[in-house]
């Protein structure tokens, strides 16, 4: 009988002991590698991972294993817009009695030293970065175990090969300033996020746009920088609104950012809207609770943490789908901290 070839299409999955073959090393050595354990060089690290990846090695988790997990590495942890994402990761995840490992990354979005080594001692089924950054030398560690990566409002430009979820940015700052301007504001000012971020400068190319197709000037003075945090709306919402020719309406980049602007306005004898309107972007539920209740841009959370896990699983089940980024849609939510500016 002929033998077409067919059979040996697919390629088979190495042992161990082939793995350790190829590299011209020990069993023990490539058991090392796979499970996270230092002693071993980068040279040979990275020779033995290649060897995993090329070989088909563990490209799925072992049907043994005891306590299926998911790990979730998070950009300030402690901030609002990290627990809805945690929450609405958690509630996927327990409806799969799928357990989760929760880490801190640090002030450059990248997790501490040792974070990925445990990470392959647990194995996860997948992995979700939110707002987090992994170096290409782990996402091919991660990847030559088959373990799934997404992104969720990937900071940065994100690897073209991790899938993302994110949103609708520009639309949203889009929004937040037509809105401003059918109220009837000229001076708008905005203050911004990190440079480096995609959400950043999606909403501030979307303020631009509304001006634009408003026949606005983009004043320079009124774009300022910052890093979504409640300190960035104190100092410069203090500025903007002490300067010759303050705006009548601030565009903040985040909720937070927005509330240090009520701040600043309150130091400096303003109210929110008589003499200032404001505009926050998230729609945290701070924005309900503020006073006056936050005009906002309301970004899907909890749907994007959601079907970042959905993703997790699908792509755990299917390795090589093909899937690279989905913006959700963001809305404007119109309450109490806008109105038309005075005469």
């Amino acid at each position: 009988m002929v033998n077409d070839g067919a059979d040996d299409a697919r390629p088979t999955r190495a042992t161990l002991s082939e793995v350790a073959a190829l590299a011209n090393v020990s069993v023990a050595t490539v058991s090392k590698v796979l499970n996270g354990r230092s002693g071993v060089s980068d040279e040979t690290r990275s020779r033995i991972e290649s060897l995993l990846e090329e070989r088909n090695y563990n490209r799925r988790l072992s049907a043994q294993s005891t306590a299926p997990l998911i790990e979730v590495l998070c950009f300030e942890i402690d901030s609002p817009f990290a627990g809805a994402a945690i929450s609405g990761i958690e509630r996927i995840a327990r409806d799969h009695e799928i357990g989760m490992v929760v880490t801190g990354s640090e002030e450059s979005h990248l997790p501490s030293r040792g974070w990925i080594d445990g990470v392959l001692r647990r194995q996860p089924l997948g992995i979700i970065l939110v707002a987090a950054l992994l170096p290409e030398k782990d996402l091919a560690r991660l990847r030559s175990r088959g373990i799934p990566i997404v992104m969720m409002d990937p900071y940065g430009a994100p690897a073209t090969d991790a899938p993302a979820i994110g949103s609708a940015d520009w639309n949203g700052g889009f929004l937040a300033t037509q809105h401003l301007i059918k109220l009837g504001h000229q001076r708008i000012a905005i203050i911004t996020g990190p440079e480096d971020m995609m959400a950043s400068t999606a909403r501030l190319s979307g303020y631009r746009a509304a001006l634009d197709s408003a026949g606005i000037p983009v004043r320079r003075d009124y774009i300022r920088p910052g890093t979504f945090h409640r300190d960035d709306g104190v100092a410069e919402g203090r500025d903007l609104l002490s300067s010759a020719e303050p705006p009548t309406a601030i565009f903040a980049s985040s909720d937070l950012q927005a509330l240090g602007v009520y701040e600043a306005a309150r130091t400096l004898g303003l109210r929110v809207p008589d003499d200032l309107s404001v505009v926050g972007y998230d729609d945290l539920p701070i924005a309900r609770w503020a006073g006056p209740p936050l005009t906002t841009v309301r970004v899907p959370l909890a749907e994007m943490a959601e079907q970042a896990m959905h993703l997790v699983l699908r792509l755990r089940d299917e390795p090589e789908l093909a899937f690279s980024r989905v913006d959700l849609a963001t809305s404007l939510v119109v309450r109490e901290s806008s109105a038309p500016p005075r005469a």
